[in-house]
């Protein structure tokens, strides 16, 4: 027992050199760089990682590597298919790249399978700037409203929303929108501009 003992005292406890880097640790710390290397090097070790795929791609996305999320988002749902979290970062690549009917299915299909996702307000954010390239504004209409319901403290996403009424020529709305980002922001430019216009328009 005493023999078991000291050669319990005397093992050696790993220094920190030694410890395993956490791909997610890296990414919240911003260092993306590393985190895309840890990431490749699990997938190369095990390529059914579905976590390390997850992490890789919004590194990728992180860093502007659109296409190559892309393409690792794809690899991974080749081994989880309906993984929420590779569908939103998939979409948000090919947002990115300017697919927008491509990224506009993937959003669509993210909110599907994750009706309550994390990134729920992000996704119908998202879809609301592709309808607005679309020039589909009562579609950005109710995906900026949608977005909204889950972050109601936000002028940027009232802004958007003020924008596109107005581009729908539904001013009355639109001012209305435009209204509730200078209560929660009475200085922000963009929204004093909008309401500006469209009180001109209205008169």
């Amino acid at each position: 027992m005493l023999f078991f003992s000291l050669c319990c005292f005397f093992l050696p406890f790993p220094s920190p050199a030694q410890t395993k880097p956490d791909a997610l640790v890296l990414y919240r710390q911003q260092q993306y760089a590393q985190a895309i290397e840890v990431c490749l090097g699990e997938l190369e070790a095990d390529s059914t990682n579905t976590d390390s795929y997850v992490v890789l791609c919004w590194a990728l996305v992180k860093t502007g590597r659109y296409a190559e999320a892309e393409n690792w988002a794809a690899r991974g749902r080749g081994v989880s298919r309906y993984d929420p979290r590779l569908i939103e970062i998939a979409a948000e690549a090919r947002y990115f790249q300017g697919k927008n009917e491509g990224a506009l299915s993937l959003f669509q299909e993210y909110i599907s399978y994750a009706p309550n996702g994390s990134r729920l307000t992000e996704a119908y954010d998202f879809m609301g700037e592709i309808f607005m390239r679309l020039g589909k504004y009562r579609h950005a209409d109710i995906a900026f409203s949608a977005s909204l319901q889950y972050d109601r403290a936000n002028p940027a996403r009232w802004i958007k929303l003020g924008y596109a009424r107005e581009m729908a020529l539904d001013f009355r709305y639109s001012l209305d929108a435009y209204n509730q980002a200078l209560q929660m922001d009475p200085n922000n430019p963009d929204a004093a501009r909008g309401r500006n216009r469209v009180i001109a328009k209205m008169n």
